[in-house]
């Protein structure tokens, strides 16, 4: 066999290696499930060999295994994706997985799309299902006005979930109410069903008509709250978190009760349910003192959820259909006239069906349109600076390699920039004339369509992290180029020390000051780039399964 290869695997844990190989006899080649069990694999498993091998044209490690002889082959992109104290697995139900969000995050970035063409197009389509799973919701727009479409909206990415209340519910006041969301009333900021178990995890409400005084929708970010409060008052979040809480819902038809806290985490502490609804919290049979700190928790989590800035306002006209995630958005209505009509058609689905059709769609897409991009648009000016947009990208990317970076952070640097184009128009002029584009945002957005959170999310807040080292490193300032100092004062200044604080305590932060160090380094007209397909083996290895 050949020397062992530039990349090591010496550090590696052999049974996760063992585990992980990818050959026919240790996986189906059409449903990728593994074919062994892993207390069928031998006793005293070690790595008898390495090589490098060349698979499929790409580069690769060969083991041989003691004492069965086995071998597997790795693609040398996969070991390094998937290396052992990379960034760590995400559980895209969690916090971890999401864009938390104020109402002001969201402005000029409304995940919203004509019904038409989310049909027709599979990349908008998966770009609306992936805003649902990171910031919680989308809306279609022109959803044709006929009763029962909201059912084929669902059926666009998975499957119904029918409940005590049909498959099909109109919310319009109704003459003897069985709950008051069918009535005219404000209602505050809520979930639903939070007395079912499992609750539905989607919602979607179709507008037919609003010609009511009144009647405008609301929607709270749970998970960004329960993140809010967890920082003010750690005390009344650890309480929500490990008390049980009965919801329970009763008519003449059904009699429902879920025990579930209000604030729900995963084994790590991580934000991953919330279920919120005043109108439907039996009573708690808890010791005096135990309800005493719950009621206090309570009151300060449902005082928090009515802060103004947290509310995204919004009025569904007809033809409007709201999606969005009900183990993590409250949605709320203000009250209107009865004399008004207002009438919305609603259905409840899951996420899982929502995650799958996603996930199907990403198989047939490919990383072309960042090709193109690099050899079209890309290739115009970069905002006053002496090199090209994808001569810069490619020169932080290639920098971010060179300087040993992980592969996540090597695609982050990359395209960093790839929100200064939309549709071949280079959005970035519009920052150069004193109106900021937010590229950070809308290319981590769009790289959503392909890479996890661990890709985006330095890119997101690259353009944060410019303002940061330029509130805590002296000098930090005067070192940036002329261009980047005009598009600073664009793009909100220097941080304040307290902004600087919570920038600093975000869980990307430091992914983010690299990424910005590689951005600031990339504008020498001068300096020999490998071209983008240099980097696909290891785009690949991180596109989401």
């Amino acid at each position: 066999m050949s020397p062992l290869p530039a990349f090591p695997i010496g550090d590696l844990p052999v049974m996760w290696l063992r585990d992980n190989c990818p050959c026919t006899q240790c996986r189906d080649p059409r449903s990728g499930q593994k074919l062994f069990q892993i207390g069928s694999l031998p006793d005293g498993l070690r790595v008898a060999a390495v090589a490098a091998v060349d698979s499929a044209g790409a580069p690769a490690v060969e083991v041989t295994w003691d004492p069965d002889g086995h071998r597997s082959t790795y693609p040398q992109a996969w070991l390094e994706a998937h290396r052992p104290g990379g960034p760590e697995h995400r559980d895209r139900r969690t916090e971890a997985g999401k864009e938390l969000w104020a109402a002001r995050d969201l402005t000029g970035r409304m995940p919203t799309a004509d019904w038409d063409e989310y049909l027709a197009e599979p990349a908008l389509r998966a770009r609306m299902l992936e805003s649902v799973l990171r910031l919680g919701f989308m809306v279609l727009r022109g959803v044709p006005e006929r009763e029962g479409q909201v059912l084929d909206v669902a059926e666009t990415f998975g499957y119904v979930r029918e409940t005590n209340y049909g498959k099909l519910f109109d919310v319009r006041v109704e003459p003897d109410p069985n709950n008051l969301a069918f009535t005219s009333v404000a209602i505050t900021p809520h979930t639903d069903n939070p007395y079912r178990d499992p609750v539905p995890t989607l919602q979607l409400l179709h507008c037919l008509v609003n010609d009511a005084d009144g009647g405008d929708s609301g929607l709270v970010d749970g998970f960004a709250a329960a993140a809010l409060l967890r920082r003010e008052d750690p005390e009344a979040f650890e309480v929500l978190t490990r008390t049980p809480v009965p919801f329970v819902f009763r008519d003449a038809g059904a009699e429902l009760r879920a025990d579930r806290p209000l604030i729900d985490t995963d084994p790590l502490g991580r934000v991953r349910e919330v279920r919120f609804n005043n109108r439907s919290i039996g009573t708690l049979r808890l010791p005096a003192d135990a309800l005493e700190a719950f009621y206090a928790a309570y009151r300060t989590f449902a005082e928090l959820l009515e802060r103004s800035e947290l509310r995204l306002d919004l009025r569904l006209v007809p033809g409007d259909c709201l999606v969005f995630d009900n183990t993590r958005l409250l949605h709320a209505r203000t009250a209107f006239a009865k004399d008004g009509a207002r009438h919305l058609q609603g259905c409840y689905a899951d996420l899982d069906g929502l995650a799958s059709t996603l996930a199907v769609l990403r198989r047939a897409d490919t990383l072309e349109p960042l090709a193109q991009l690099f050899a079209g648009a890309g290739t115009t000016e970069y905002l006053g600076e002496p090199v090209s947009m994808a001569q810069h990208m490619l020169q932080a990317g290639a920098r971010a390699e060179a300087a040993g970076a992980p592969p996540h952070l090597v695609a982050a640097a990359l395209l960093h920039d790839v929100g200064h184009v939309e549709d071949d128009v280079v959005t970035g002029r519009e920052l150069m004339s004193g109106n900021d584009n937010r590229h950070s945002h809308t290319g981590a957005d769009a790289l959503g369509r392909w890479f996890g959170p661990e890709v985006t999310e330095p890119v997101r807040l690259h353009v944060a992290a410019k303002r940061y080292l330029c509130a805590v490193e002296p000098g930090y300032h005067d070192r940036l180029s002329e261009a980047s100092k005009y598009t600073l004062a664009v793009q909100g200044g220097v941080m304040t020390p307290a902004q600087a604080d919570r920038f600093a305590a975000l869980a990307g932060a430091a992914d983010a000051v690299a990424v910005r160090r590689w951005d600031d380094e990339a504008k020498d007209p001068d300096a020999v780039t490998p071209p983008f397909e240099h980097f696909l083996p290891l785009l690949t290895a991180l596109l989401r399964g």
